[in-house]
């Protein structure tokens, strides 16, 4: 059994891999070739998706959130990302942490202060600097940020939980046209759906990493003026978060991404409570409430403004690109986020993802940018607007010069900066990891390392070629194709959920199985199954033999009825068996190997392990010497959560008749014709 438990290996899915890296390849080469050329050509690009597609964005976000809402409080709110006994992996401040530093924790360091300021000064419609201008400037701000960005996150991380959870696929985007195309998410369909989250995730912590080597270069020259504002000094400071991601990578997620993540919220937590009580407190209460209100109050009219009647770049430079700059990042945060999230049911994970983040985004603004906009107002510093204007990297170190230990607060937000990018850099490097390697649950660091990298240089090539301007082009590009693709997500979801809800909820066949053998003697055998941890070796011989055989002798009898049936043996891992009946649902039996963490009591048992560390985390970056297989059960409706390894050839058919029985009362009872079919199309993996 030790044979084989050895180190992870390299797991590269080259269809992936391969055009990912010559896309990126490319763009640095050509970029680096000539930089003005490549600036003229982002700013073209961005001047023409911003003028003609600028409607479909704000079409397609205002979709995301209206389905994600409604499915949360539909009747499929109940149910849960995992077998229907899982359990939520992390605490919900542990969760919240994680998901909330990987979505946009250096996005409110940067625009918390430059965005309210910067609007105030000119404003969308109406005169500037008014009463009026600072009304609109914290709505826009609390808009840009507010449900819509967490219902971009949290549809693509609610469809990836869903499937790979409770249906066992792999945590890949691939995995959520599963409904629309079946088993051709196995081949290239499948393969240009990751090459185009891979690149949208690159650009995304591009971009990000852009902004905060900004912000970072505007504190250490506000707190060291010799340190000049350069774009030198931006890109040593990529190379030096680069750096330190890497060493948060060969940590793992929970000695790296959740200790970072946690303490990014509590010294966010502390800033936010330090401006607040030297601020103007009562006027940050008031406007928090009043503000709130109004964008509740106007989240319809603002969803749909497009400036169609006057037409002019504000849209594309705040709205379109922060918008396109989130769909970018969602296979990132949603796979993340989908990552951390098994167990919760679909109403938790929607309630905790878009309101407790929104929320503290309220707040956020409420604190940093009132407070900047009532000493401009109220204090006379009317100066910030033009030092803001000038450089929008330098608002929040601007407003700390007038607050008190303005030194000690502007080090530690610079602190706080790095954190939050090597947090987002880390997750980003593990969800591009799991996308090229076709979501393997344990790879090298070297890979991890690889991408951290590649995210690195893209984001200083960008830098030479333009800036922002070349950023801000990158994200809304990328995100173009891919908003594409989570619409067919959405839909897919949709359909998985409808089908499922036809189903009763019953005692696993398997299980009643177990339960009714246990009298005849076989006490015994099962309880070796339950002390009983297989390598991989041992469970993929076991689903190539005893379940691939019992399958066959199914499908041959079904046959000889009449019944048209299939056995496709996708791979060593995954065999499964189809029963179409024309016009209706098909039947399908599968046994997928599932890796799953020892338990600390398998210790117990003389299993003959050579691995003696300790598991760091339970979600996927464990090494292989950690790790069990357990041959699970899945239906057309999802995981059953019991494990078959073990059976002999009987017991399987015994519960795949089990199962097929189940199926036939369900048609029997669902209505007349269910609003499709969905028909399999097998390909070998």
């Amino acid at each position: 059994m030790g044979e084989a438990r050895k180190a992870a290996r390299t797991v590269i899915l080259v269809p992936v891999f391969a055009p990912a890296v010559v896309v990126t390849v490319l763009l640095v080469a050509g970029t680096i070739s000539n930089p003005e050329l490549a600036g003229d050509v982002f700013s073209t690009v961005l001047r023409y998706i911003t003028e003609t597609f600028g409607w479909y964005y704000m079409l397609a976000v205002a979709f995301f959130l209206v389905f994600i809402v409604a499915i949360a409080f539909s009747s499929w709110g109940h149910i849960k990302l995992g077998p229907d006994h899982a359990d939520p992996e992390y605490s919900f401040p542990s969760w919240f942490a994680m998901l909330f530093a990987a979505g946009y924790g250096i996005a409110l360091l940067f625009f918390g202060v430059a965005e309210p300021v910067l609007h105030y000064a000119a404003p969308p419609r109406g005169a500037p600097e008014t009463v009026d201008a600072a009304r609109q400037a914290m709505q826009i701000a609390y808009f840009h940020w507010g449900f819509h960005i967490w219902a971009i996150y949290g549809l693509v991380g609610l469809v990836l939980a869903y499937f790979a959870f409770r249906h066992g696929l792999p945590l890949s985007m691939r995995s959520a046209l599963y409904p629309l195309v079946g088993n051709h998410i196995y081949g290239p369909v499948g393969h240009v759906v990751d090459v185009f989250a891979i690149l949208g995730t690159l650009f995304g912590i591009a971009t990000t990493l852009g902004l905060s080597v900004a912000q970072i270069n505007a504190g250490i020259h506000y707190l060291w003026p010799v340190v000049p504002m350069s774009v030198t000094v931006q890109i040593l400071a990529i190379l030096v978060i680069s750096t330190l991601t890497i060493f948060s990578v060969v940590a793992g997620l929970d000695k790296g991404i959740k200790r970072l993540s946690i303490l990014n919220m509590v010294m966010a937590g502390c800033l936010m409570l330090f401006v607040f009580s030297v601020g103007p407190t009562v006027h940050i209460l008031e406007s928090f409430l009043q503000n709130t209100g109004s964008y509740l109050n106007n989240i319809i009219e603002r969803t749909f403004n497009l400036q169609a009647y006057s037409r002019s770049d504000w849209i594309g430079n705040w709205t379109l690109f922060i918008f396109g700059w989130t769909i970018s990042w969602a296979p990132f945060v949603g796979l993340f986020i989908a990552r951390i999230s098994r167990g919760r049911t679909i109403r938790q994970f929607v309630v905790g993802v878009m309101v407790v983040p929104t929320v503290f985004t309220f707040l956020w603004f409420a604190i940093f940018g009132n407070t900047a906009l009532h000493l401009i107002m109220n204090e006379g510093y009317t100066a910030l607007i033009g030092e803001v204007q000038a450089d929008h990297a330098i608002a929040l170190f601007k407003l700390y010069e007038v607050l008190p230990l303005s030194s000690v607060v502007s080090l530690l937000t610079v602190v706080l900066i790095v954190i939050f990018f090597v947090t987002s850099s880390d997750s980003g490097a593990l969800v591009i990891d799991s996308l090229a390697s076709g979501g393997a649950a344990v790879t090298p660091a070297w890979q991890r390392v690889f991408w951290a990298s590649v995210a690195g240089v893209v984001a200083a090539t960008l830098l030479l070629a333009g800036g922002l301007s070349a950023l801000q082009t990158m994200a809304i590009a990328s995100a173009l194709p891919f908003s594409v693709i989570m619409i067919l997500a959405g839909f897919g979801l949709w359909r998985a959920l409808v089908i499922e809800g036809y189903h009763p909820r019953t005692p696993k066949a398997g299980l009643q199985y177990r339960a009714h053998q246990d009298g005849q003697g076989l006490w015994r055998k099962r309880l070796t199954t339950l002390v009983t941890f297989p390598a991989q070796a041992e469970a993929e011989a076991f689903v190539s033999t005893t379940v691939a055989g019992a399958m066959d002798q199914v499908q041959r009898e079904l046959i000889r009825q009449g019944w048209a049936a299939e056995v496709h043996r996708e791979s060593q891992q995954r065999v499964s068996l189809t029963v179409v009946k024309e016009e209706w649902v098909d039947f399908l039996y599968e046994v997928r190997l599932m890796p799953h963490i020892l338990p600390d009591y398998a210790d117990a048992f003389d299993q003959g392990f050579e691995g003696g560390t300790e598991p760091d985390d339970n979600s996927g970056s464990a090494s292989v010497d950690q790790l069990y297989y357990r041959a699970e059960v899945f239906l057309r409706r999802g995981g059953q959560a019991y494990d078959v390894y073990g059976f002999s050839a009987q017991e399987m058919i015994t519960d795949i008749l089990d199962q097929f029985e189940r199926h036939l009362h369900f048609l029997h009872v669902s209505p007349g014709h269910l609003p499709w079919k969905m028909v399999e199309q097998p390909e070998t993996k």
